[in-house]
């Protein structure tokens, strides 16, 4: 294992029955980043996340976490990470200490560690007003922030995040955020897998996309996003007649399709980028054409999903 790895993940196949639901994936997670693990519904992704973290076994491949084997060395492996799921494992009857207080006393804290661990992370987590109340009390961000909270009284140095902003709201998904770009801060490693690419986007430093199984593309967003094809430029015009001059400025710039809608041109500007943005404003101006709206939008996350994916079946 690379000593800059937390988590290695080598030729990994996974079956049930004569289904292989995962086919030789290999990705890294570098100590201290946010890792996303991003896919349709049943590409495989929880598949993956379950044998990393030895819920399941692996039918071929090798995982390691912080260098000990899923296979060979599990309890090991089970002490180097906490895990918040899709759906909170707190007790709806009992109150945040109380919650917190059980689940360090099943770490092995005694009864004065526990307590004192408890209010530690009340403290981090806004949440030491709310201490006495019982859950059934809390709003749904609060039980998230408490979930996850829960999943840190080991201190682990990875944390895998299960989805952990559905269903809140914009303002308390944003204060999530800031929660685990504090913990990663103070140096914890976070798998984080998302339906919010959005969220994936601002939190990953790096992305592994998997399909049907298999795995797509490893970066940063950005280069993900290269992939696609870069900025795509956008030209109006002030009436419907100059898009045919205007479209073949850009095609003879552009080697890529050219499409017009209305009176709006768009393209990919792929590799060639600001220069070819610069040569195409020249012979615009050369030939006459006015423009009405000029713009160049780099593509998103969406965009990388649905090209990669879905676009693929």
């Amino acid at each position: 294992m690379e000593k800059e790895n937390a988590i290695e993940v080598a030729h990994v196949q996974k079956r049930f029955g004569d289904r292989v639901v995962v086919h030789d994936v290999s990705f890294a997670v570098r100590q201290g980043e946010v890792f996303g693990l991003l896919g349709p519904n049943g590409a495989g992704k929880t598949t993956t996340l379950k044998m990393i973290t030895t819920l399941l076994r692996q039918d071929g491949g090798h995982i390691t976490v912080n260098g000990f084997d899923t296979l060979t060395q599990p309890q090991m492996v089970r002490r180097q990470f906490g895990l918040t799921g899709q759906t909170a494992t707190i007790d709806q009857d009992l109150t945040a200490t109380e919650n917190l207080v059980i689940f360090a006393r099943l770490n092995g804290l005694s009864r004065s560690a526990a307590r004192a661990r408890a209010a530690e992370l009340l403290a981090s987590f806004d949440l030491t007003n709310a201490a006495n109340q019982r859950l059934s009390e809390f709003s749904g961000g609060m039980r998230r922030r408490l979930d996850l909270a829960v999943s840190l009284i080991g201190a682990p140095s990875i944390l895998f995040l299960d989805e952990p902003t559905t269903g809140l709201d914009p303002r308390t998904r944003a204060q999530m955020w800031a929660t685990i770009r504090d913990l990663v801060q103070q140096g914890s490693t976070v798998v984080l897998t998302t339906q919010y690419l959005e969220e994936a986007d601002q939190l990953a430093d790096r992305i592994a996309l998997i399909d049907h199984g298999r795995m797509v593309a490893v970066g940063t967003p950005s280069q993900l996003k290269q992939q696609i094809g870069g900025s795509r430029l956008s030209l109006e015009v002030p009436a419907a007649s100059w898009t045919t001059p205007a479209q073949a400025v850009v095609q003879k710039v552009l080697s890529g399709p050219v499409m017009v809608e209305k009176r709006t041109v768009t393209a990919d500007l792929g590799p060639d980028g600001l220069p070819a943005v610069n040569t195409i404003l020249q012979q615009l101006q050369a030939a006459g054409v006015p423009l009405s709206n000029f713009a160049m939008q780099e593509p998103s996350l969406d965009d990388v999903f649905l090209r990669m994916t879905v676009g693929k079946n």
